[in-house]
């Protein structure tokens, strides 16, 4: 990856891909943990990323647990942007956050709707990362490996760059 990415650049766009495609995979950043799909609702203005999840599952008691450090992988539905950014978790219930993200989607792993008794939200203090994007596309991408292998170079598909969101 030849282009220069600045790390203001990467945050932009890691937070503005976020937006429009909000699942990635979140775990606890220890050894032989599996991480698991998740749909977040990222807040670029406190470097936050908020989760819906059901109390009663080993993920969210693993968090109540406090001061865990957690991994989010991300990688866009347009595979333009793909992440690995290091955070705390922590479990909040935070009503604003509840009726700002409720959506159907969220709505059908509660029954019992917003006053569901398992509802939770996971807090996720995004820390740093890393961050790599790649605006080339399908044929871009193409015509850089075909130039690659012909060249003996190697392909320019897009810039990484460290980033710190706290």
């Amino acid at each position: 990856m030849a282009d220069t990415l600045t790390p203001a650049q990467a945050e932009k766009e890691f937070w503005d891909s976020l937006k429009d495609s909000n699942t990635g995979m979140l775990g606890l950043d220890q050894a032989g943990y599996h991480h698991q799909p998740m749909t977040g609702f990222g807040e670029p203005e406190t470097g936050t990323i908020w989760f819906f999840s059901r109390d009663d599952t080993d993920f969210a008691r693993d968090v109540a647990v406090g001061g865990q450090d957690g991994m989010f992988c991300y990688q866009a539905k347009d595979q333009k942007v793909q992440a690995c950014i290091h955070g705390a978790l922590s479990i909040d219930q935070d009503r604003a956050r509840i009726d700002k993200y409720w959506n159907p989607v969220v709505a059908a792993w509660y029954p019992d709707g917003k006053g569901d008794p398992h509802l939770t939200l996971i807090r996720f203090d995004a820390e740093d990362g890393r961050v790599w994007v790649s605006d080339k596309g399908g044929v871009g991408f193409g015509y850089q490996i075909l130039k690659a292998n012909l060249t003996k170079t190697q392909p320019d598909v897009g810039g990484v760059s460290d980033v710190n969101l706290s």
